[in-house]
């Protein structure tokens, strides 16, 4: 008979500079859920959120957190001075209640000043633990599998605690179960979520309309789109804790949250639009949109983003603009040189300067009244664009560092500038 899990501590790890999005994501979805104890538990942690939480709070995060990159359960903590006391506290755990000796396991480590010489060798000792707690139960150990296992554990090290923790998740909760073959360069998921967050984009009626005009392989306009049509994230995929012995038990439950999250798909409140210069590209975020099931709601165009029309009266733009260093972190490439490009060279050989600057030319030609949300790696963005920011949200792209610059638009320069006529005025400092 499987064990019957208490509430344990949880932790979602998230990109650096997400957490506070993440805390008020984790509170929103268990809130929405009936779950408000769980919900007051939450606490921003470095590099992501720490809670307690149930094995129904853990199977709901899975499935409803866009911003999270896992679910961890916690199953054993506590002090330790060497590999030793890393064994002895691995070994407190009946790990027989959650794989069999058929099934297989793999443990990862990460440490914040561990004065530990080797994490392998740290890794190392879980594992052995693992399977000696298992051969002493049924005189059977499990096997290891590097890549697909069925029981994946974590340790992390601080300079004198410990914590050994399952993790629920599998492939990270980036992996949204409809991306195929990945474009150049990708934006994660998580990411495109976060950036939407920090914008205050939840695909209401009053967030206004969405472009992403250089959209790549579409990942920021998917996310919309899911989002505008109620789609819950983990909803195509599969994940670790539904090979896990504990979690047999709560099939029934699981199998009701995932009607309950079929049963609130609806059809868009407001319009997402999306395109790029490249038509391999389009046509690529087009192929991606429908595996995610919102070929319906995005409105896709070939269009260069210095050309492309105003599509509404008001609403949001958000991009990850495809060209100058953010792919290339600095230092990694050589003095003096430009970042590579990533899809597209500039038309006429011309300088990524002088895109962004014909770029928000375009914008207070054609969009005033709109706010725009511009992920980059460049601090001095907004001078190359003669365009003053209102919010910097620090956010990183995998390693590199980056900022989410918003920009309200409005007629002409920036300086001397209006509102169009019933556009909304928006104060510097106004949190989105």
């Amino acid at each position: 008979m499987p064990a019957v899990l208490n509430p344990s501590p949880l932790f979602l790890p998230c990109a650096a500079g997400v957490e506070p999005l993440l805390v008020d994501e984790v509170r929103a979805i268990l809130t929405a859920a009936g779950a408000p104890r769980a919900a007051e538990s939450v606490r921003a942690g470095r590099g992501g959120v720490s809670l307690i939480g149930s094995p129904a709070t853990a199977m709901r995060l899975n499935l409803e957190s866009r911003l999270a990159q896992r679910v961890l359960w916690q199953v054993a903590e506590g002090g330790y001075r060497d590999e030793r006391d890393l064994y002895e506290l691995a070994c407190s755990v009946s790990w027989s209640d959650w794989i069999t000796p058929r099934q297989t396991l793999r443990v990862d480590t990460t440490a914040v000043r561990s004065p530990l010489q080797s994490l392998h060798f740290a890794s190392l000792r879980i594992k052995d633990a693992v399977c000696d707690v298992m051969r002493e139960d049924s005189g059977e150990r499990p096997n290891v599998d590097p890549h697909r296992p069925d029981l994946s554990l974590v340790l992390h090290l601080h300079e004198d605690h410990a914590t050994i923790s399952v993790d629920l998740s599998g492939e990270a909760l980036f992996k949204r179960g409809w991306r195929e073959a990945k474009g150049e360069a990708p934006l994660k998921e998580t990411l495109a979520a976060a950036m939407l967050a920090a914008a205050g984009w939840h695909g209401r009626p009053e967030d206004g309309a969405l472009l992403d005009p250089c959209c790549g392989a579409g990942t920021i306009a998917i996310e919309a789109a899911q989002i505008a049509c109620g789609i819950a994230p983990g909803l195509q995929r599969s994940f670790a804790f539904e090979r896990l012995q504990p979690f047999r038990l709560e099939a029934p439950a699981w199998q009701a949250m995932k009607a309950e999250a079929r049963a609130r798909v609806h059809a868009p409140a407001v319009p997402v639009f999306a395109g790029d210069v490249s038509f391999r590209m389009t046509d690529f975020a087009t192929r991606n949109a429908e595996r995610a099931g919102v070929a319906h709601a995005i409105e896709f165009k070939t269009m260069d983003a210095l050309q492309r029309p105003c599509p509404a009266e008001r609403g949001v733009l958000v991009l990850n603009p495809p060209y100058g260093e953010r792919i290339d972190a600095k230092g990694t490439g050589s003095a003096g040189q430009a970042a590579r490009l990533v899809r597209e060279d500039f038309e006429g050989g011309g300088t990524s300067q002088a895109f962004f600057s014909s770029l928000a030319a375009h914008w207070k030609r054609h969009y005033a009244g709109w706010t725009a949300w511009v992920l980059t790696p460049d601090a001095k963005l907004g001078q190359a664009m003669r365009l003053k920011e209102s919010r910097r949200v620090p956010m990183w792209n995998g390693p590199i560092e980056c900022r989410l610059l918003r920009f309200d638009l409005v007629a002409g320069s920036n300086r001397a500038g209006r509102p169009a006529e019933g556009a909304p005025v928006r104060d510097a400092d106004q949190d989105s």
